[in-house]
């Protein structure tokens, strides 16, 4: 089978065509809606996921640290989206410093490393998959024109690090092929599925906080799953909860048009301004 990554670069934008405004295409509501689910997709790369749940560096465990968990995440979403190339070059070299010690151990059941652009290309192909997908339920499908200047503009959520630009798939259909092999092929072992577990069910909150939000929390992150990945984690899905998500998220997306675009990205554009006082500071950014 050849492979989508080899096909013709002609439909890349013209060099000197004005960037997009990202915003337009950004709701801080779709992050944290999205968000746990978008990590599932991400981690169901066994290497991914390994690297994840066997990562030395506690600092970044969400079971431990979420708050500080949440900060980084969407600060590096935030310098990727919209952030000027020395934010993006700041703050990779940060990652770097947390990323340099997620290697395999020799007796590890999974190879992986961090640096890996393959396993950066596909988290960059989750996050961005979610972000259109999530985009599309709250508003209604985007033109084509739009739906290709996002495609091609989240080449950033993987070259923010080390994914090199021409890896990423050169058009939609391109990626189209690549997500559908790529997505066929993750697995959920125990290991891993119980760490979606404890994450689905917000049990790194305390208990007070667990209990009111946890059930919303789950039928969010089902109904945002692939089918594969429900079916890897042997979650049920019916056509009642399936009209009730999109009737729920075409509300919020109704009412978030209607915000002012500084209030609709919050709280993105907040952490991207965290992360720039922090480097003026002389603070540690991850």
């Amino acid at each position: 089978m050849t492979s989508p990554l080899r096909a013709p670069r002609q439909q890349r934008p013209a060099p000197d065509e004005p960037p997009i405004d990202i915003r337009q295409f950004i709701d801080g509501a779709s992050g944290l809606l999205g968000g746990a689910a978008n990590v599932i997709m991400q981690l169901a790369n066994r290497p991914v996921g390994y690297g994840v749940v066997e990562s030395p560096v506690e600092s970044g465990n969400v079971m431990i640290h979420p708050i500080k968990r949440l900060r980084t995440t969407i600060t590096y979403l935030a310098v990727a989206l919209m952030g000027s190339e020395e934010d993006r070059a700041a703050y990779r070299e940060a990652v770097n410093t947390s990323h340099r010690q997620v290697r395999s151990a020799p007796g590890s059941a999974v190879r992986y490393n961090a640096f890996d652009p393959k396993l950066q290309l596909w988290v960059a192909a989750c996050l961005y998959w979610g972000a259109q997908d999530l985009y599309e339920r709250m508003h209604g499908p985007m033109s084509e024109a739009d739906a290709d200047a996002f495609y091609h503009y989240s080449a950033r959520l993987g070259t923010t690090l080390q994914m090199r630009e021409e890896m990423w798939p050169p058009n939609r259909a391109a990626f189209g092929a690549y997500w559908t092999e790529n997505l066929a092929r993750t697995r959920i072992d125990p290991h891993i599925a119980a760490y979606f577990d404890d994450l689905i069910d917000l049990r790194m909150l305390p208990r007070p906080l667990q209990l009111p939000f946890a059930r919303v929390h789950r039928f969010f992150v089902i109904g945002l799953l692939p089918q594969h990945l429900r079916d890897e984690m042997g979650m049920t899905w019916t056509p009642r909860q399936d009209r009730l998500l999109a009737h729920t998220l075409r509300a919020i997306g109704a009412g978030s048009a209607l915000l002012p675009t500084p209030i609709r990205v919050l709280p993105i554009n907040i952490y991207l301004m965290d992360m720039r006082l922090r480097r003026r500071l002389g603070l540690k950014l991850v």
